[in-house]
């Protein structure tokens, strides 16, 4: 707020605000307030950006509800203290967001004015109506955005009235793109709450189910509508509209010639092709034997072989080597699926030593997002070639391994994409082409088991979700005839990926 409107608050005003900051309003406790009263709705909408949305957030109900109105402008207003933001205006964007401006405007005696949706053909004419002067700085207020269309629209009237506006508030934040966009057009945009908070909330309160936390976060990865280089408008560019079409998708043998990527990422994507196989086999048994007998019999069908080292209980001396070997022999890659998730020293000595040197014969490991961790991996592990996969997301109910983690985690592999070369995810999380997503709980059939994995087919994984990679365990292993099931989950997978691939771009 600008010192000229401070020194015009009286003290009384004052007061009360000292009153409602202390008040000390829960996020989680307004989110799952919002959630009683279904704001957010699940199904097919169409946003007014053009595209279809699994989702949508109604907050156009709290007029109903004024107990629920009065605490979500509360937070507002703490929003524009905590934030120190300096303005002599507030405007509404019409019309979700106008009552709850107004009751910010009239509890704490703040100027405001309104901005009508179009223009009236009778007395004075005016899309803004209420008094101001040339040059003085409104505050924004919204309920919700996506591109942040609606706030540049209320902006550009404003603009057009010789007012300035440096900053926006908005209640909930979908994240795809509306931050990046307001800001590259010199607002600042303030969310209260983020779509992966509310998510968050909602699935620890047990209000949704992990499957809709992924499909929601899913699609607002894939539909970020942000684009930097937009032009050709006389106060703020165009926005780019989402492609409603699929976009062209690289084939992985595209992928595996990208200038950026990883070399080992790169073997991988050309075994794939080579091999029409997108199939990793998880080896989980107890004998070194057996997984050999399996890398044996299997590995044509296979791009990728998982073991679980550690929980080995008879290891012949020479299964290393002998692995190392059928790896050659049958083109395909090792990777040890240890899950490090210790201090940076102790993950280097356990990676370079300890009682199986995983990096001597190795391709890959797995690795959690731990600070340091990465580095201690990769301190061992690049000189060798080798390479890491995060995990991101986890196939089992109830994992917090969602929302804010996952982008942590994507945010890691970015800065360290000379060692990690993707992750260990429920869908695809980036659209960098150059990292590989594996999916594990794999199985012909959805569902889940005792110990709550929960399993999707390989046509959910690779077409729908747009993952590379399935990873197969139980579904092979406990089939009958183990080389008819392994030879079943490569051609189901290819399949998948063919279709995904052929219906790029149409």
């Amino acid at each position: 707020m600008s010192a000229r409107r401070i020194s015009a608050m009286s003290s009384a005003v004052k007061r009360k605000y000292v009153c409602d900051t202390k008040k000390n309003i829960s996020i989680d406790s307004l989110i799952l307030k919002l959630h009683d009263v279904n704001v957010l709705k699940l199904g097919e909408y169409k946003l007014k950006c053009g595209m279809m949305s699994p989702f949508y957030i109604d907050l156009r109900v709290l007029v109903s509800h004024p107990a629920l109105m009065n605490e979500v402008s509360g937070l507002i207003y703490e929003q524009m203290q905590e934030k120190k933001l300096e303005f002599d205006l507030l405007c509404g964007v019409p019309y979700t967001a106008l009552p709850l401006a107004t009751i910010i405007s009239s509890t704490h005696e703040l100027p405001m004015l309104i901005r009508r949706k179009e223009n009236k053909d009778y007395g004075t004419k005016r899309l803004v109506e209420g008094s101001f002067c040339n040059g003085d700085t409104c505050l924004i207020i919204e309920d919700t955005v996506t591109t942040g269309s609606s706030i540049l629209e209320t902006a550009e009237v404003l603009i057009k009235e010789g007012l300035k506006v440096t900053d926006a508030i908005v209640v909930m934040d979908r994240e795809q793109g509306g931050v990046e966009m307001l800001a590259s057009k010199g607002i600042r945009l303030h969310p209260i709450i983020s779509m992966s908070k509310l998510l968050d909330v909602l699935r620890v309160g047990e209000r949704i189910e992990a499957q809709t936390v992924q499909n929601v976060s899913k699609f607002g990865l894939d539909n970020n509508t942000f684009s930097p280089k937009d032009e050709n408008d006389s106060i703020f560019p165009t926005i780019k509209k989402p492609r409603l079409e699929q976009k062209l998708e690289l084939s992985y043998a595209d992928r595996a010639k990208l200038p950026n990527i990883h070399p080992l990422a790169s073997k991988l994507l050309r075994i794939m092709d080579e091999k029409q196989s997108n199939l990793c086999l998880s080896a989980d048994v107890i004998s070194g034997e057996e997984v050999l007998q399996l890398a044996d019999s299997l590995g044509p069908q296979i791009c990728m072989l998982k073991t679980h080292v550690e929980f080995l209980k008879r290891c012949p001396v020479s299964f290393t080597q002998r692995l190392q070997a059928l790896a050659e022999k049958h083109n395909f890659l090792i990777f040890d699926d240890h899950n490090f998730a210790d201090t940076e020293n102790t993950v280097k000595d356990h990676y370079e030593g300890g009682l199986y040197y995983i990096s001597s014969w190795s391709h890959i490991v797995s690795a959690h997002a731990v600070p340091g961790l990465v580095k201690g991996l990769s301190d061992v592990g690049k000189p060798l070639g080798r390479g890491c996969l995060l995990r991101a997301e986890m196939s089992t109910q109830g994992s917090l391994a969602t929302g804010e983690y996952t982008k942590a985690v994507i945010k890691m592999a970015e800065e360290q994409s000379d060692f990690v070369i993707g992750f260990i995810c429920g869908s695809k999380i980036t659209e960098r082409p150059e990292f590989i997503h594996m999916t594990p709980g794999v199985q012909m059939e959805a569902g889940g088991h005792e110990l709550a994995q929960q399993y999707t087919t390989p046509e959910d994984v690779i077409h729908n979700k747009c993952s590379d990679v399935i990873i197969v365990g139980r579904g092979v292993l406990q089939a009958p005839d183990r080389l008819k099931a392994v030879e079943s989950y490569r051609k189901e997978g290819w399949d998948a990926y063919t279709k995904r691939i052929s219906q790029s771009g149409q």
